[in-house]
């Protein structure tokens, strides 16, 4: 992220971009700044010691990490459990078809569609820690609830509730926009992102001791030890998420120091947050007017359609390659181990290059190799092998592209807004994933269809990349024309990221 500096005198301004990696905000607005107050010059001193701001991040790390991360980690587990409860006996005590499978993947994905946008913008309204905890306790319950299903119809019925009950914790990394700096931004995104593919791997081990030691157990099939199991944990650990995770810079109340609160408020303000955000319902469509809006959905339509159907079918894809139903969920492990460290790599590597578009980039090159192989490779081993790099390649790309739109539109509402329809518009290629997925063993309709979107994802980012240094070039060409000044009379929060003084990361 860049930003300009402003000095002079009376009748011109001098602009010196400089990088936004040490943060400051470097031209006020004449208008009262909706973003908060940011230290004067006789300030900076204090804003930027080291020692001070390690210290903050450290005891962020500490508070805010461990909790997202196991609500991620929960909520991927009530995403993926059915994927393992298929081929623990639920379609055959169910009777289903793979159509109807695919419909209780897809019917979970409608309801994120629909309840994304109130689950993203209100979660300052609501307050995190109760909006979180909430949705835990709710997605559990109605897991749980699951062994009492005896049809398919019931069984759509409640993946539709879970799926809304968990798009309220979809926000998670606008949550993380409040507290973190841009460039620590894709690094702790990437923590909490990893525990999807964790929670992946810990739901293939789960699923693996529980149809090798409680199938049959009680007179149930084992499937139903898996969603009840996975329904309660959730339930517990949200009492803790209530209790411990704080809400927002503003609301700190214990753990931190008063010079420690400051310090965290300073830093929520230079990363365009404002300090009593209110929603502007003009706003949320007019985000649809850029096209940078809409390279990133492409990047994130693509994500979405492999990740999903990776995710739902990964059991079914390995038994696909000759292994028992019982080893086909123990090696799904292997996969999402290689998922996490594509996911903390990549994102490191974003995060110390700030190289946001090459990088997003070079994740994608992996999956296209991947996807190819599977498509033209029938050797088990080989395979197998792909289906590690397209994880290794795929699963980065969530946090990749949703941190680099954090910091491409500011404000409480463009920021909010964006982040929500990032999530919205994918889920529909991700329904149609799923619905592409339908020709086992090999599954060639549906890596075909992903490897198509792998491709659209390579060249978007590229697309993407040039395209914002453009708007860059055009903001430094037109710093001193009437119009900027014109601009620079209302704040950040009020024309976010069309300020003439705010630049793109690229």
């Amino acid at each position: 992220m860049k930003m300009a500096s402003a000095s002079g005198s009376e009748d011109k301004i001098v602009i010196e971009p400089v990088e936004y990696r040490d943060p400051t905000l470097l031209l006020s607005t004449t208008s009262p700044s909706s973003i908060g107050d940011l230290p004067k010059e006789d300030e900076q001193e204090e804003t930027f010691d080291h020692k001070l701001d390690r210290r903050v991040k450290w005891k962020l790390d500490l508070f805010i990490l461990p909790l997202m991360s196991s609500v991620y980690f929960f909520a991927t587990m009530g995403k993926s459990d059915l994927a393992n409860a298929k081929i623990a006996g639920l379609s055959e005590e169910l009777n289903l078809s793979p159509g109807d499978y695919s419909n209780a993947a897809t019917v979970f994905l409608v309801a994120t569609i629909v309840f994304q946008l109130p689950g993203t913008l209100l979660i300052k309204r609501i307050h995190p820690n109760r909006q979180f905890s909430g949705a835990m306790i709710t997605w559990g319950f109605l897991t749980a609830m699951t062994i009492l299903v005896s049809n398919g119809a019931g069984l759509l019925g409640l993946r539709f509730l879970i799926g809304g009950a968990e798009s309220f914790v979809q926000g998670g990394v606008f949550y993380l926009s409040f507290w973190y700096q841009y460039s620590e931004y894709a690094t702790r995104g990437a923590i909490v992102s990893s525990m999807s593919t964790i929670a992946g791997a810990f739901n293939g081990l789960i699923a693996y001791a529980i149809t090798k030691n409680l199938d049959g157990a009680n007179g149930w099939r084992a499937w139903k030890w898996i969603f009840l199991i996975e329904g309660v944990v959730p339930i517990g650990f949200a009492f803790v998420v209530l209790a411990f995770l704080p809400s927002h810079p503003m609301a700190l109340r214990w753990g931190f120091t008063d010079e420690e609160k400051k310090h965290i408020m300073r830093r929520s303000a230079r990363a365009h947050n404002a300090a009593e955000p209110r929603v502007k319902f003009s706003q949320i469509w007019k985000i649809m007017y850029d096209l940078h809006f809409w390279l990133f959905i492409l990047i994130a339509c693509g994500g979405n359609f492999c990740q999903s159907s990776l995710s739902n079918f990964l059991p079914d894809i390995i038994a696909g390659f000759g292994y028992d139903d019982v080893n086909a969920q123990l090696f799904t492990t292997i996969v999402y181990v290689c998922g996490c460290a594509g996911i903390l790599s990549f994102s490191r590597l974003a995060d110390k290059t700030n190289a946001r578009g090459m990088v997003t980039a070079l994740a994608t090159v992996g999956a296209v190799v991947g996807y190819a192989i599977l498509i033209w490779v029938t050797n088990r081993n080989v395979r197998f092998f792909a289906t590690c790099l397209v994880a290794f390649s795929i699963f980065p790309n969530t946090v990749l592209q949703l941190t680099w739109a954090a910091m491409s539109f500011v404000g409480y509402t463009r920021r909010g807004s964006m982040l929500a329809f990032i999530n919205i518009f994918p889920h529909l290629f991700a329904i149609s994933g799923n619905q592409a997925y339908q020709d086992p063993p090999y599954y060639s309709i549906g890596n075909s269809a992903a490897l198509g979107m792998t491709i659209m994802m390579l060249v978007s980012s590229l697309v993407l990349r040039w395209y914002l240094g453009f708007l860059n070039g055009k903001k430094k060409a037109n710093q001193f024309s009437p119009r900027a000044a014109e601009m620079r009379e209302k704040s950040l929060e009020e024309i976010g990221d069309h300020h003439p003084d705010f630049f793109y990361t690229l």
